[in-house]
């Protein structure tokens, strides 16, 4: 089973892209890399997940998006569940200038045979898809008392934030059910000197959440994940605070 994480571009820009393999009860990083265009993504897609290798898409982007104005009720329920950890997500609808993209996306992994998994049989193989948001899943898995805030803010204090995430990464995830493993040179922090490098790291490593997400879900369902929404309202899926 192969879980892909990807950090998608709302609008513009590039995206994170993560591939992690699980065999022998842990997770390998296959590919751990940025694309522009959706087109080269749904590629990198088809490269690493031909048709009928089971696996599961984890999107860092709304791609169900029911309402014309307003806010989804996933958006909603992040707000009142982790809003006192600073983790509610931007509200989607579609009049927002990224519905068109984040939507056509979620539709063109539909016709490569992903369908939306808000419900799942624990580690049954098949293609699926989910909503995914790194800030909520990071306070959980790691059991902050708020989110690393390496989005925003001068280019030291995003990097020191990021380095944190990095060093939880490397920390935690191996220690934990399934277990990700971790190589020597797992990204090259230190070569973070600008804010194109580090935006590029963090992607890499939303994108990494992502999957990590994505694996956690498949491998544990409902017994140790949350699910905001349903497929109707749209979803997202998030573990359970450790």
């Amino acid at each position: 089973m192969k879980f892909i994480g990807i950090d998608l571009g709302w609008q513009s820009g590039k995206s994170g892209l993560c591939c992690l393999q699980y065999s022998n009860k842990k997770l390998k990083i296959l590919d751990l890399d940025c694309i522009l265009e959706i087109e080269n993504i749904l590629n990198w897609i088809d490269n690493l997940t031909p048709l009928s290798t089971p696996a599961l898409i984890a999107i860092d982007a709304p791609t169900i998006i029911p309402n014309q104005t307003g806010t989804r009720l996933p958006d909603k329920l992040t707000h009142k569940y982790f809003g006192r950890y600073h983790a509610g997500c931007y509200p989607a609808n579609l009049n927002r200038p990224f519905a068109q993209r984040t939507v056509k996306f979620g539709i063109s992994l539909e016709a490569k045979e992903f369908i939306h998994a808000p419900t799942i049989e624990p580690q049954k193989l098949g293609r699926f898809q989910i909503e995914v948001f790194p800030h909520p899943a990071i306070v959980n898995l790691f059991r902050l008392e708020k989110i690393l805030k390496y989005k925003k803010g001068r280019l030291a204090d995003r990097k020191s934030e990021l380095l944190k995430l990095h060093q939880y990464i490397i920390n935690i995830l191996p220690t934990l059910e399934p277990a990700l493993v971790i190589s020597d040179n797992f990204l090259d922090m230190e070569k973070i000197n600008s804010m194109t490098t580090l935006k590029t790291t963090e992607d890499k490593l939303d994108s990494l959440i992502c999957a990590y997400i994505g694996a956690y879900w498949w491998y544990w369902g409902k017994a140790k994940n949350l699910v905001l929404g349903d497929s109707t309202t749209g979803y997202i899926v998030v573990p359970n605070r450790l």
